[in-house]
């Protein structure tokens, strides 16, 4: 079951921990996906935080909010780029989007291979889905203290074949938000560090699990009249060389 709009936005605007995580989220989204110019960038469930810094450099920044979570206006003070819509059933047309970010929408979806395939579909080629869940191995993912606590965590594994499933190539993987979701003024404020030892040690899990993929786009196979050209039917051959009828042949043997 999807958040309420109001408490992600409460979360995420009005909370000290909220800023820390919307900041660290977005900084690694950001440093996977730089901004660029004449592409079209969306974010579904609640990603709109990540989305910023691209208004000023995308074609189009689209931010979808499923229903059951509800939807707010967004940025504030801007001209509004967020959209209500279904889980599995997009206002976008069919290859529009370059970049597309999930957050908050993927664990707590009631269909998730539909969701995935509706991703999978508004996706053009050559474009890239990131998808931020729940690490199952972290330590966000045990209280319900913070978003990250509802919904099903995932770990890499089970996240990555669920892509391949519907359709999708996962590039690579990673977690952030390796400070605890504690409100407690040391953590918050010692979060940057925390952030980087994360990066340097590897095996050390973080709260949030961030999984790229790309879209997997197959090479029209060849059919039709290329294949009855490359294998033409032998079916008529012989016939510009007449075959002798039996009575000929019998003239011809009794002439001998």
């Amino acid at each position: 079951m999807h958040l309420d709009v109001l408490d992600l936005h409460n979360f995420y605007y009005r909370t000290q921990l909220g800023r820390v995580a919307q900041r660290a989220i977005r900084d690694k989204v950001v440093e996977l996906w730089p901004p660029m110019a004449a592409q079209t960038v969306a974010g579904f469930g609640f990603a709109v935080p990540l989305l910023r810094p691209y208004l000023p450099h995308a074609r189009r920044v689209i931010g979808l909010m499923p229903a059951p979570q509800g939807v707010m206006p967004w940025p504030a003070g801007e001209a509004n780029v967020s959209v209500l819509c279904e889980d599995v059933s997009w206002p976008l047309a069919t290859g529009m989007v370059d970049r597309l970010a999930l957050m908050h929408g993927l664990e707590t979806s009631e269909n998730p291979g539909a969701l995935l395939d509706e991703v999978h579909r508004v996706l053009g080629p050559g474009g890239r889905a990131l998808f931020i869940v729940p690490n199952r191995a972290g330590l966000w993912s045990r209280s319900d203290a913070t978003p990250f606590g509802f919904g099903r965590p995932y770990s890499a594994r089970q996240l990555e074949a669920q892509l391949k499933r519907h359709g999708f190539t996962p590039e690579r993987s990673q977690t952030v938000l390796h400070v605890p979701s504690s409100q407690a003024p040391f953590w918050l404020q010692t979060a940057n560090f925390w952030e980087q030892v994360g990066r340097r040690l590897p095996w050390l899990s973080g709260g949030v699990l961030m999984v790229e993929a790309s879209k997997q786009v197959y090479a029209p196979t060849r059919g039709g009249l290329g294949a009855i050209v490359t294998k033409p039917i032998r079916a008529l051959e012989g016939l510009g060389q007449p075959v002798p009828s039996p009575s000929s042949a019998q003239g011809a043997a009794t002439t001998r």
